[in-house]
């Protein structure tokens, strides 16, 4: 296998520099704006669209920013168009039922090919081909949600659009080495949850093996990726997205290459840190790596005091990221046996399996029955149970006696009147108790049926399904996540208002309803 991590070393160095971010455009200007809370969203500002060359916009704000009377407003107002909502101005039609409104989102949230020649210091990274948005203050592509939109596009047989959306990942692959978090400059610092193999695997399903081996290159180097440099870590140690065991085990964790407050978060991570005991670097290392895995924020990611401020992301080996690695290897095994490359099919095998029984090792808790995340300074299985306990079923990693045990505390501690809880923790955080999302509650249920628990798996289609069009049809609106305890309250929590769109919910929802037909009666 030396040979394979040497590959990773090679093909995930020298990624390409990205566009300026806006606080590297605008210096002093970036940060009087975002700590003055200029806009009620701090992803606003980042979003706007520059009305002058940037250095010039900065040159008039060094001039004019020290004279009396100078409105910090006023000056934005005159530089910046302020972005709006990616679906602002759509109004549903609830009598015409759930499925036309699904339908109809498609277009609504759809995006053609960017302008390669956008406004000089536009945030936005521009997108060969056409793509599809979550909604609301979600304006651009993000890596993980599109591939649960792509269940609805699949669904709906917009097989094109899917097609375009790979190939729009594969492109980023080429110019980054990676897939950013979303198709905007700040985000180029990281990446979210590899669902790209997925992706490719979806459409392979529809269209043959041929698939795989189209987008076999892009594949092999966002795994590189995540393994670059991994045979320069020590045992014990951790380096960027890459955790050597003491054994010599490699797994992964979620990761971030700035140590600075996110763009987009600006205020709100300067605020937090000030409250943490950890220096600033590595505080605002650990809440970007758990911005990566996308569930942002969560007890999932805290140390023992619970709150924020102690934020341990990086120590943790997450297992449903290991699950997609996993997958990502089969694939890579796959492509090449394909090819008839017997030796590189054998080295990405043997890769998964290790992987698999690092997983089961050290992300198994036999005290709660739970896949839970690894913690590799303390060599100790995380203490709380969260919904990414689910990967192992939906990925196939776990034994048949593992998924039993799991399923029992799923419908046991989880399920709630409107679907699967996020965590069994009640907090103010979104990925916390009583929230529930999208992805979590289609993951779930794809594990369940695969280690043949239907009727569980039934019964959280049904729930969350019920629930969606509930919402809908009394308010019109599919929504980014759900109360799932209490199903006639919001979802609360984060850093924004709740948001309605929306990309995941429709894909998840079109998709459970077509597989579990019972779950919405009349739909």
């Amino acid at each position: 296998m030396k040979h394979l991590f040497f590959a990773a070393l090679l093909l995930g160095a020298g990624r390409a520099a990205g566009q300026p971010s806006p606080r590297q455009l605008y210096p002093g200007l970036f940060e009087a704006v975002q700590l003055g809370h200029v806009y009620a969203d701090g992803k606003t500002f980042v979003d706007a669209t520059p009305l002058q060359p940037p250095a010039a916009i900065e040159q008039a704000y060094q001039a004019e920013h020290t004279r009396p009377g100078f409105d910090l407003k006023a000056f934005a107002d005159a530089h910046f168009r302020a972005p709006g909502a990616a679906a602002g101005g759509y109004q549903s039609d609830v009598p015409a039922g759930i499925r036309h409104h699904l339908d109809t989102l498609w277009t609504v949230l759809a995006r053609r090919a960017d302008d390669a020649a956008l406004p000089a210091g536009s945030s936005l990274v521009p997108l060969p081909h056409p793509y599809i948005v979550p909604g609301g203050r979600f304006r651009e592509v993000y890596y993980w949600d599109s591939y649960f939109t792509m269940l609805g596009l699949v669904e709906s047989h917009r097989l094109a659009l899917v097609r375009h959306m790979l190939d729009n990942f594969a492109y980023l692959i080429g110019r980054y080495g990676f897939v950013p978090n979303g198709n905007r400059t700040y985000y180029l610092t990281r990446s979210q949850p590899p669902f790209f193999g997925a992706m490719v695997a979806l459409l392979a399903q529809t269209e043959g093996d041929t698939v795989l081996l189209r987008y076999q290159a892009p594949l092999l180097r966002e795994y590189c990726y995540w393994m670059a440099d991994a045979a320069a870590v020590p045992a014990g140690q951790a380096r960027g997205p890459v955790v050597r065991l003491p054994d010599g085990t490699l797994l992964n964790r979620y990761w971030d290459a700035s140590t600075a407050p996110r763009e987009e978060s600006y205020a709100e991570d300067v605020a937090a840190q000030q409250l943490s005991a950890q220096p600033a670097a590595q505080f605002y290392r650990n809440v970007r790596a758990a911005a990566a895995s996308g569930w942002d924020f969560s007890s999932r990611w805290f140390g023992p005091a619970g709150t924020l401020a102690s934020i341990q992301t990086t120590d943790l080996v997450p297992v449903d990221l290991n699950c997609l690695l996993y997958r990502t290897e089969q694939l890579l095994a796959r492509t090449y046996a394909l090819q008839g490359n017997a030796a590189r099919a054998r080295d990405f095998q043997t890769a998964a399996a290790r992987r698999a029984r690092a997983v089961l090792a050290r992300c198994w808790s036999p005290q709660l029955g739970w896949f839970v995340d690894y913690n590799w300074r303390t060599r100790r299985p995380a203490p709380q149970p969260t919904l990414a306990g689910v990967y192992p079923l939906a990925f196939g990693l776990a034994t048949a006696p593992q998924a039993q045990l799991v399923a029992a505390k799923l419908g046991k501690d989880f399920l709630k009147p409107g679907g699967l809880a996020t965590t069994l923790a009640t907090t103010r955080q979104q990925w916390d108790a009583p929230n529930a999302w999208a992805p979590l509650q289609w993951l779930a249920v794809q594990g369940l049926a695969r280690y043949q628990q239907p009727a569980l798996a039934r019964t959280v289609a049904q729930r969350w399904t019920a629930l969606n069009v509930r919402v809908f049809e009394q308010t019109g609106k599919l929504l980014e996540k759900y109360n799932v305890v209490d199903t006639q309250l919001k979802a609360g929590g984060g850093e924004y208002p709740l948001q309605d769109g929306f990309g995941w919910t429709n894909g998840v929802l079109l998709n459970l309803l077509n597989h579990y037909p019972a779950a919405a009666p009349g739909q």
